[in-house]
């Protein structure tokens, strides 16, 4: 899940806990006014207006958790802090001020600070929110809490954070946190808890490739296709380990199976694509680039190998054009 949606959906939770004030006075009518201006995107006016009235009534009570709000909402986290510090600090029960403190701590690289909030969080709303379980477990990951951090994704997932799934979970954040080290580590965990767990050698299989141990990673991939034969990403995966060491037989036989198993990513049409020009057959390749292409246009590494393909068959004008298409995509930021 993407960060951004993530935090859509739990500003979404955090609303539901926190009404606006709907008492009938100028302080009720102000900040009703303000949340509707964060609720239309208008996030400048929305804090202009909570200026305007505190400089008419200073030290208003329940200021500073509207700033800290609209702040929040703008994407201003620092000075979201500065608002929510305050507010905590005049109403220790302000649920929304305090978990939303949290937020923008983790949201600022502050995973220490972040982490007693988002803890406290959890504690009223043990079960409500998976985000937040998401982003303890990372502030964990980041402070070195490895074991917590364990913790917070099982409670996520709703396994026992002793299971060898629980280290599969925490393995596979270690690794989008660049902390590959620590991924094998918990992964070779989760394997030997469970020999038989589906993605365990997988990760295992993708770590050894990002080292260059490719027979490790072979190994590895041919081990996750034994517990579950019908993962079309192993087969990818697998296809890469073997055209690295030019074992292109073998190569187009398990890309070719990881196609059958899903024909709706491209990765395996683009590998074949280039497995097949290193074979010799050419006109094959140039089919499964060309249909790559129908997928994916803005592929700028596609259009690259395709230009390869054109240009060993002749084709100097169809290459020049791949090529053209290939180097507008990477200058014009849009290539994938």
């Amino acid at each position: 899940m993407k960060l951004g949606f993530c935090i859509f959906i739990f500003c979404i939770f955090l609303a539901a806990q926190t009404p606006v004030p709907t008492a009938d006075t100028p302080v009720a009518d102000s900040f009703a006014s303000a949340r509707l201006l964060l609720q239309q995107g208008k996030y400048d006016d929305a804090i202009a207006r909570l200026q305007e009235f505190g400089a008419k009534n200073p030290g208003v009570k329940g200021l500073a958790h509207e700033f800290g709000l609209a702040y929040y909402r703008k994407g201003d986290y620092l000075k979201a802090i500065d608002s929510l510090k305050q507010a905590t600090a005049e109403d220790a029960s302000d649920k929304e001020a305090s978990q939303l403190l949290g937020i923008s701590y983790y949201l600022a690289g502050k995973p220490a600070l972040a982490i007693p909030l988002l803890e406290r969080a959890q504690s009223w709303f043990p079960s409500a929110n998976v985000d937040a379980s998401y982003m303890l477990g990372i502030c964990y990951l980041q402070t070195e809490a490895y074991d917590k951090a364990r913790g917070a994704f099982a409670a996520m997932y709703g396994v026992p954070p002793e299971s060898a799934a629980s280290y599969l979970f925490t393995a596979r954040m270690l690794l989008r946190q660049q902390f590959d080290p620590q991924a094998e580590e918990h992964a070779r965990k989760a394997a030997a808890l469970d020999p038989k767990l589906p993605g365990a050698h997988f990760l295992l299989g993708e770590l050894d490739m990002a080292k260059g141990e490719i027979p490790g990673a072979i190994r590895e991939f041919e081990s996750e296709l034994k517990i579950n034969p019908a993962e079309a990403a192993a087969y990818y995966k697998l296809g890469d380990a073997y055209s690295r060491v030019q074992k292109f037989e073998d190569a187009e036989r398990v890309l070719q199976r990881s196609i059958w198993l899903d024909s709706t990513s491209t990765g395996p049409y683009i590998l074949m694509g280039k497995v097949l020009a290193k074979k010799g057959e050419t006109e094959l390749a140039v089919r499964s680039l060309q249909h790559a292409l129908s997928m994916d246009p803005n592929n700028s590494m596609t259009h690259f190998l395709l230009g390869q393909a054109y240009r060993d068959l002749g084709k100097k004008d169809d290459a020049n054009e791949q090529f053209k298409q290939a180097e507008q995509l990477k200058s014009s930021g849009q290539e994938r």
